[in-house]
Parts: C-alpha cells; sequence; structure tokens
C-alpha cells in the first residue's frame, strides 16, 4: 500500500483541504468570510476543499461547495456565536477519518483549530494556521487576572509552535503574535475581497440602492461604519465625532449609517442620543445581502474605520473596492497600508480631531474622488488572486512535508 509521503507527492497537484472556522454563515465576521472565500476558490480553480465549521439551528447551506457542519451550542457570553462539539457526532468523526486530506488550514487556534490539528495528525499531512486576530484584547474581555489572561496567551502560542506553517494577513498582525511570544516563521497572506469593482453605470444602479435602503436625501454626505458593534472596533470615537461635528453650524445635511451587529449596538443608540446625533446615525443591523451590501458602499461618501483592534479588515478592501476611502486612527494596524491624503486619510484619536478631518473632507469632493482611485489601485484584492496564491503556498508546503522537510 502507498505510504502517506507517496501519496501527498502523487497528490501536491490535486489539492483536498479541510478550511476550519469557529464561524461561519449566517453568523459571520471577517474570519467567516476568509474560510468562505478559501473553500469557494479552491473548489472553483484548485481542487476540492471542505468548509468545516459550527451548524446554525435552522440554517439551510447553498454554498456551491461542500459545507461540514459541527454540532455546536450557544455559549451566552459570546453570543451570536456558537461552539463547535465535534466529539458529538460519529458521522463526523468518520468523515473526518475517511476523507483523504492532503492538508487542513485552520483559521482559528480554539475549537476548529484543535480539531484541524487533530485531523492532521491522524493523515499524517501538514496543518497550516492563520493568525487573524488580538486574542490578548479578546481574553482581557472576559477575565480580569493579568495572569490568567497571560496564561491563554501562553496556550494560544503553544498551538502554532505545533502548527507546519503559521500565516498572518499583515506585517503588523505577525508583530502581535510575535509579542505574543511566538518565535517561528510566519508567512503574511493577505485578505481579499468577493466584491469586483463596479463600472461606472452599475456604480449608479448601487448607488440609488444604497439611498433607498439608507433613507437618505439626495444632498446628505453619507460616511459609513461596516463591522461588529463592539467597543473594541472603536465605534465610540464615531459617535462623539459625529456630535462634534454637528455642533458646527456650517457643515451641511449628513448621515452615517451603520451595518453590523453586536453586543454595544444598543448603548451605541443611547451614546447617539446623548450626543445629540440620533437622527444622524443609523443603525441598519447585519445585512448579509451582498448586492445591498454594495448598495451601502456605492452611497457612501467616506468609510470609517478607525478601529484599534483590527488587523486586517475584509471591509476596507471592499470600500476601496467601490472607490470609497477609508479614515483610519493613527497608529492603529489599519493604518499600515494607508498613506495620508494619498489613498486614505488618518486622524487622530480624539473626537475634536476627528470631526475637524470629517468637516475638511465632506467639503472637498474632488480630492474624495482622487484619493478613492488611489485606494481602489493599491487596497484592492480579489478573493480570486489571494486563493490562487495560497492553493501555490499550499502544494509547496504539501511537497515539502512528502520529501521530509517540514515548513
Amino acid at each position: 500500500m502507498q505510504n502517506i509521503q507517496e501519496y501527498l507527492l502523487d497528490m501536491s497537484d490535486e489539492l483536498v483541504v479541510g478550511e476550519f472556522n469557529d464561524s461561519y454563515k449566517p453568523i459571520m465576521d471577517g474570519v467567516g468570510v476568509c474560510a468562505e472565500n478559501y473553500a469557494k476558490w479552491i473548489n472553483q480553480e484548485h481542487g476540492t476543499a471542505y468548509a468545516i465549521v459550527p451548524s446554525v439551528p435552522g440554517f439551510v447551506d447553498t454554498d456551491p461547495f461542500p459545507v461540514i457542519r459541527v454540532p455546536s451550542v450557544m455559549v451566552r457570553s459570546i453570543k451570536p456565536y456558537r461552539v463547535g462539539v465535534p466529539w458529538a457526532s460519529k458521522k463526523l468523526r468518520e468523515f473526518l477519518k475517511d476523507t483523504p486530506f492532503t492538508i487542513v488550514h485552520s483559521h482559528t487556534p480554539f475549537v476548529a483549530g484543535r480539531m484541524a490539528r487533530k485531523v492532521a495528525k491522524y493523515h499524517g499531512i501538514p496543518h497550516v494556521s492563520t493568525f487573524h486576530t488580538k486574542y490578548r484584547d479578546d481574553f482581557a474581555r472576559f477575565f480580569t487576572a493579568p495572569k490568567l489572561i497571560e496564561a491563554f496567551v501562553k496556550k494560544l502560542v503553544e498551538f502554532y509552535d505545533e502548527c507546519d506553517a503559521v500565516w498572518t494577513p499583515s506585517e503588523s498582525t505577525a508583530d502581535t503574535l510575535r509579542e505574543y511570544g511566538y518565535h517561528g516563521n510566519i508567512t503574511v497572506a493577505p485578505n481579499g475581497t468577493d466584491l469586483g469593482r463596479p463600472s461606472e453605470a452599475e456604480r449608479a444602479a448601487y448607488r440609488r440602492r444604497g439611498q433607498e435602503l439608507a433613507g437618505l436625501r439626495d444632498d446628505e454626505f453619507m460616511f459609513l461604519f461596516v463591522g461588529q458593534h463592539r467597543w473594541e472596533k472603536n465605534v465610540e470615537l464615531i459617535i462623539r465625532g459625529l456630535g462634534k461635528l454637528a455642533e458646527d453650524p456650517s457643515v451641511g445635511p449628513f448621515a452615517c449609517v451603520f451595518i453590523g451587529e453586536g453586543y454595544a449596538s444598543e448603548d451605541m443608540r443611547k451614546l447617539a442620543k446623548e450626543v445629540g446625533v440620533d437622527r444622524q446615525v443609523r443603525l441598519l443591523g447585519k445585512i448579509v445581502d451582498r448586492e445591498a451590501l454594495k448598495g451601502a458602499y456605492a452611497r457612501a461618501g467616506l468609510f470609517l474605520f478607525p478601529s484599534l483592534y483590527d488587523n486586517a479588515p475584509l471591509v476596507m478592501r471592499e470600500a476601496a473596492a467601490f472607490s470609497v476611502p477609508t479614515v483610519v486612527a493613527m497608529g492603529s494596524t489599519t493604518a499600515e497600508v494607508i498613506t495620508d491624503g494619498d489613498n486614505g486619510f488618518v486622524t487622530e484619536n480624539d473626537p475634536e480631531q476627528f470631526a475637524r478631518r470629517l468637516r475638511t473632507l465632506m467639503h472637498q469632493p474632488d480630492l474624495l474622488r482622487r484619493v478613492g482611485r488611489r485606494a481602489s489601485e493599491t487596497i484592492f484584492r480579489s478573493w480570486e488572486e489571494i486563493v490562487g496564491w495560497a492553493a501555490e503556498e499550499y502544494r509547496a508546503i504539501v511537497e515539502r512535508w512528502a520529501r521530509g522537510s517540514r515548513s
């Protein structure tokens, strides 16, 4: 019988990939979008991929590729996310044992990541894992004892130490993982977007749809935020900055549309009322329909994303697809790809300064068009392109593994 090394050498061009993650539709975030697009484009152009993700009661998958659902439970403290319980399904265990994977890729160090590691060990194949998030910040939300937080960070680093290849979506994210204590090799694997660049006619049609979606008048300038409604995203800066902006009687009509959901949604409404912009701030909730989301991007004049938490937000690339420039906070990881005044704008992390910059920009349409075009040229990258690169990396990793040289 053929041994695993011979099998992997024979199959290095015929990828069979397990894409493991702890979030997926209908409970989506940026990492879930990554897992979805890796599975989509591997199946479409490079081999076979399975998205192996938590189940969600009542949700029916319609993806044009295989989605394997892991039994899951709701945990109140991380709602709406669900926690997978893979040991609860004999059918899942048999699938993972019987499927001839050539490589597995986890997008999380938690349940799905450990499931991927176990599958890799069982089959004797390489395990790639992407470090996406500032997990120490997440741990600090749930635990106050510094020693406990550091214990979790240590366990996280131990997980990546056992992986055969570690990827991050940006250099800054790699620096974060190194700060946590990881000393191995890191490959930067950028994120992409599934939103293509529209033609002028398409953009005009989407713009009308976005105006209806947000309930705007023609003369209202639209700011846009897309993402989870969490204080870590620095949404307080946006709302307080808008409050300062509204205090200036010379500022024309404007609205700020927030798309997403999260634990801070209701408090964001209260803060908007407190600072006097409850009429201008519109929380539209989660929008799964990508066509509707395109309308929001097309109608926006500026995309606001001053998060100090995010590493490589997909939403910035989505905005760039529609030539909408992003405003980021000075010192944030997201500012890594922004050159102020060229392909986006960088502002101080202060409501007064934030408002002053918005006031200036909303009255410079020519500048916004020029910077938006540069954003499209320099920040936009398609998932097809990104996953094409990843498929070649998978093949190289599989071949090195098969020849006995672990990455």
